[in-house]
């Protein structure tokens, strides 16, 4: 979890919640390649975003744990006016 937090920190975030939620998937193959994770971010950086470029967003700043230590991952992004 310490490495997406660390990941998404370009983004500059007001807020950060990551769960694992991996013990839910305990026997699902994508379960050896990787978390399942439940992030919920704030940041500026998604004023004015649709939700498609939000997750775009921390889809490239997650690029390599995408391919190595997170299997799936289940987005809320909002910015602070949406609070």
């Amino acid at each position: 979890m310490k490495l997406i937090e660390d990941g998404l920190q370009s983004l500059n975030p007001l807020k950060i919640d990551i769960v694992d939620e991996g013990h839910l998937h305990v026997g699902h193959a994508g379960a050896k390649s990787g978390g399942h994770f439940k992030l919920y971010i704030v940041s500026e950086h998604f004023k004015g975003q649709s939700m498609v470029n939000r997750h775009k967003l921390i889809y490239q700043n997650l690029d390599e744990l995408m391919k190595t230590e997170v299997h799936a991952l289940s987005i809320k992004a909002v910015s602070p006016e949406e609070l």
